[in-house]
């Protein structure tokens, strides 16, 4: 076993929190959330994670993860939600300070070796994590270090308190009190947006009534597959997209989605006897900028939007309900790269009134939802962290040389930064039954490059 679990604590905050805010009401669309903990991995190589300060790596390491500790302390006296307990039965969090999880592993071995040898499964490994449980520690951290003093922190955070913006905003804040300490300037958090600051109906008939998500898929039945573009992959890719109607300059982004779309439209016709449906990709967005009035600092839960973007397949030809379609090929790439660009703007360019927030969100979750329920049309589900800062997740060792997740039970594609800040590394869930020919797509294979040289620096 090359992973080995040293300690299992509870870190609770440095200061208590007050009375007033023990209970934690959920907003409407914290509650219609999946009970999951979305991974996230930081991975610290030798170099960047060595320090000036003499004595034995044993010594250097506990001075490292009493650092991490007292600095998760003080974080969580500003999100004090995490170190509480979700309640299920009641859709709020009693914000008890009982503490987030806290691990400590060793790893036998230098960790890019490790990884490169077993990459996925030893990926799901260092971001493990116990407590699934819905009553579990709403956050969970494990601190993997490596007998080559490389260094891997797993965080999850559940979805059902925190999008990927506010799981970000906490991380940033936990590295910079690693690093710098508290900041008393620093803008503290807000939460319990739901009526004091976006109110919430009073009548349940203003809200959408929800359909069942979508279901799970499983480890069992799904396979998460890491694929690379790398900054010249991405602009070869966007030279061959360009349009002259084109308003602007396609992004990374839209880019790498399109053609990821366009992959997913090619398995989907495989599966349904060469017959091309209509599908969308739908893409999570950060609804806050969008939000008038402005909302305070900092403020966190879950505000995700969706901007979905639907391409039409040709009707059936003739009558008599014959099978033939119209035209079955797959669209051009830079035709789906024009749908995308022209949501994406209008989303945009799109605000929202506080009052019409929550009907709007769960609203748009509905539609995802109904569409997947019917089955009529594909409906492919997208997020993207680009230019969120992850690669500055610096501790106090250095920044990170390389950001991962590990599987999501659901079928859906993450999109990441790549190390060099020009590339994009794109997570795709999938059915284990269909991953093959998806990675076998044309341009997967044109556009997509081998990235294991940082292996080398962990």
């Amino acid at each position: 076993m090359e992973i080995q679990i040293l300690c299992r604590k509870l870190i609770i905050p440095s200061a208590p929190t007050p009375p007033h805010l023990r209970i934690l009401k959920l907003s409407p669309v914290d509650q219609v959330q999946y009970s999951v903990k979305p991974p996230f991995l930081f991975y610290y190589s030798a170099d960047s994670s060595s320090t000036t300060t003499t004595g034995s790596t044993e010594k250097v390491e506990r001075r490292r993860i009493n650092r991490l500790e007292t600095s998760l302390s003080e974080t969580l006296t500003r999100f004090y939600p995490l170190a509480g307990r979700y309640m299920e039965d009641g859709n709020w969090v009693d914000c008890n300070d009982e503490g987030a999880e806290f691990f400590v592993a060793k790893v036998k071995g230098r960790l890019g070796q490790v990884i490169l040898s077993r990459r996925d499964e030893m990926i799901d490994e260092l971001g493990h994590l116990a407590g699934g449980a819905s009553t579990s520690p709403v956050v969970s951290v494990q601190v993997n270090m490596s007998d080559c003093g490389g260094v891997v922190i797993g965080i999850r955070v559940s979805h059902q308190l925190f999008d990927g913006f506010s799981a970000i905003s906490f991380v940033t804040s936990w590295a910079t009190a690693s690093r710098q300490g508290m900041d008393e300037d620093v803008v503290w958090p807000t939460f319990a947006m739901a009526n004091s600051i976006l109110p919430v109906p009073a009548n349940d008939l203003d809200l959408p009534k929800m359909r069942p998500r979508p279901p799970l898929m499983g480890t069992d039945n799904g396979v998460t597959k890491r694929i690379v573009f790398d900054g010249a992959k991405i602009s070869a890719l966007r030279a061959i997209s360009h349009d002259p109607s084109f308003p602007r300059q396609p992004s990374r982004v839209e880019l790498v989605t399109a053609l990821i779309w366009r992959a997913l439209m090619r398995v989907s016709r495989a599966k349904h006897g060469g017959s091309l449906r209509t599908s969308s990709a739908s893409h999570a967005i950060n609804s806050r900028p969008r939000i008038v009035p402005p909302l305070p600092p900092l403020p966190l839960g879950n505000l995700q939007s969706r901007v979905t973007t639907t391409f039409m397949a040709a009707a059936d030809s003739g009558g008599g309900g014959g099978n033939t379609k119209v035209d079955d090929k797959l669209p051009e790439l830079k035709d789906l790269v024009g749908l995308l660009m022209d949501s994406i703007t209008k989303s945009k360019e799109t605000f929202v009134s506080r009052e019409d927030v929550y009907p709007t969100l769960l609203r748009r979750k509905n539609e995802i939802h109904e569409a997947v329920e019917k089955g009529e049309v594909d409906v492919f589900m997208f997020a993207s962290l680009c230019r969120f800062p992850i690669y500055q997740v610096d501790f106090g060792w250095g920044k990170p040389v390389w950001v991962s997740r590990v599987h999501a039970p659901y079928e859906a594609t993450f999109l990441f930064d790549a190390e060099d800040g020009d590339g994009i590394e794109a997570w795709v869930s999938f059915n284990k039954r269909d991953m093959p020919l998806f990675l076998r797509d044309t341009y997967i294979l044109a556009f997509t490059s081998k990235s294991n040289h940082l292996m080398s620096k962990i």
